[in-house]
């Protein structure tokens, strides 16, 4: 699996329109084979600051989804006008995050 995190930065009178662009690829990507999860959303209006958090099945399907049509007509779009901070994460194992009184445990 691979997760990439991290933040996309704007000049804050930019927002309105890329959050508009972002939802108009949010549903087809997250529907995107070896999507498991696709998020940015709005962290810090004021300085433009955006929380990207994507989980993929495998580079591959990442690479897939960088490549669609779709994908690259919102890149030359936004391009130049943001600045991106992520950082990809290969996971080699995924087990669920038990909570016990407020802490989180290791199964």
């Amino acid at each position: 699996m691979l997760i990439l995190m991290g933040y996309i930065h704007l000049d804050p009178s930019d927002l309105h329109d890329f959050v508009t662009d972002v939802e108009a690829i949010s549903l087809g990507t997250r529907t995107e084979e070896g999507c498991l999860f696709y998020g940015i959303v709005l962290e810090d209006g004021p300085t433009g600051r955006l929380l990207v958090a994507q989980r993929w099945q495998d580079r591959e399907s990442l690479t897939a989804h960088l490549e669609r049509g779709e994908t690259l007509a919102f890149l030359e779009t936004w391009r130049d006008r943001m600045k991106v901070d992520l950082q990809a994460y290969d996971v080699l194992e995924e087990r669920p995050l038990a909570m016990a009184n407020g802490r989180a445990s290791r199964q």
